[in-house]
């Protein structure tokens, strides 16, 4: 086969004596995405829309959903990887960049009154500001390697969907994304004897971007079974960019879990300012969806990103989030809330991106059956 320069190596941004088509790894896990999130304060609604790149399995694919009330609309579509990778489009999905690192633009086109459609304009009001080197082992390999940044901003335009629709004002939706690219699993792996040999025992996953007014607080963290942090990070950024950001401390975030479940109902996370002065962040969450349903992450069983689904193929459905029996194992996947926070006195909005599996001796999960315990009636 014959590979012809792409319109992307007209540009000098090349890493590697490799032309833009091709990435620097031949891992068929490579991937290149982003992912949005829009949500009223009132929390009624939240939007989440992504669109990746698979450059060595030849796929781009892309989802928007909205949680509205119980119920989640779904536009998923997937096509065959062309040449111009410029152009951020599959399906009814589209992400133009307006002004990178300022201003861009989500559009689905709908499939009806009552279909899920939005013309969303994100806008920058912080530094994009970087998230700590992913790594991850499925027993001695690196199957996960992953560089990212997060930003904040608002949002302004439409949302449809099931006869309803929302306007977007930046005073009362709140709007923040996540770049990542490397080598992340996608489904079709074979995991080999030495994954199969070092299971999995637990995963604790904490991931917070924080809008204030004039302010931009990032937490993250993971952790292993018995507690051991692989990912930590706690970062304030400043709107006024000729402050320097404020790294603050080690992160301990509490979570208050419904009784008998392991799903969040508010947080405080714990942390610390350079002088050493504790700083305490409260959260309540509004309502959340977890990324396995419709948005395709794992354990998703009717799509998950990356997979090959012929060309042009576009799908379309709702969930009941209410229904155990329409939502199955993708409903135990990491979930989003949009949550309020507090922080000094001052509301702010975020995602809080939460996900608790197997043992974790912190939280006092012992085992993958392991949930919050029920109080006793006073």
């Amino acid at each position: 086969m014959v590979f012809r320069p792409v319109p992307l190596d007209e540009y000098p941004v090349h890493q590697a004596p490799l032309s833009m088509r091709h990435v620097a790894t031949g891992d068929r896990n490579a991937y290149d995405r982003c992912i949005f999130h829009v949500f009223d304060h009132a929390g009624r609604a939240l939007l989440i829309a992504g669109l990746g790149v698979y450059p060595n399995t030849g796929v781009i694919d892309a989802y928007v959903t909205l949680k509205a009330g119980r119920t989640l609309h779904a536009v998923r579509a997937s096509d065959a990887l062309g040449e111009d990778r410029m152009t951020l489009a599959v399906g009814p999905v589209r992400i133009e960049v307006v002004e990178p690192l300022r201003t861009l633009r989500v559009v689905c086109a709908g499939d009806g009154p009552e279909g899920l459609a939005c013309d969303v304009t994100w806008q920058a009001e912080f530094p994009a500001v970087w998230e700590p080197h992913h790594l991850g082992y499925s027993g001695d390999r690196l199957t996960l390697e992953g560089r990212r940044f997060v930003q904040a901003g608002g949002a302004s335009g439409w949302i449809r969907a099931g006869g309803e629709e929302f306007t977007l004002t930046p005073q009362e939706w709140t709007a923040t994304r996540d770049r990542s690219w490397g080598v992340r699993p996608i489904p079709g792996e074979q995991p080999g004897r030495a994954a199969a040999e070092h299971r999995t025992e637990g995963f604790h996953w904490v991931w917070c971007p924080i809008r204030f007014r004039d302010r931009f607080v990032m937490v993250i963290l993971q952790e292993d079974a018995d507690g051991y942090r692989s990912l930590n990070e706690a970062v304030l950024v400043h709107a006024d960019t000729s402050r320097h950001d404020e790294q603050l401390g080690w992160p301990q975030v509490d979570i208050a879990y419904r009784p008998g479940t392991r799903v969040p109902t508010g947080a405080t996370l714990h942390l610390t300012d350079a002088a050493r002065k504790p700083v305490e962040i409260h959260a309540r969450l509004l309502g959340g969806t977890p990324l396995a349903v419709g948005a395709g992450y794992p354990p998703a069983q009717d799509w998950q990103h990356g997979t090959w689904q012929g060309r042009g193929w576009v799908d379309r459905r709702r969930y009941d989030l209410s229904d155990p029996a329409d939502l199955g194992l993708a409903g135990y996947g990491v979930t989003d809330h949009a949550a309020r926070f507090t922080l000094d006195g001052e509301v702010g909005h975020g995602v809080f991106e939460h996900g608790s599996f197997g043992r974790h001796d912190p939280s006092g999960f012992a085992d993958f059956s392991a949930v919050a315990p029920h109080t006793r009636e006073v």
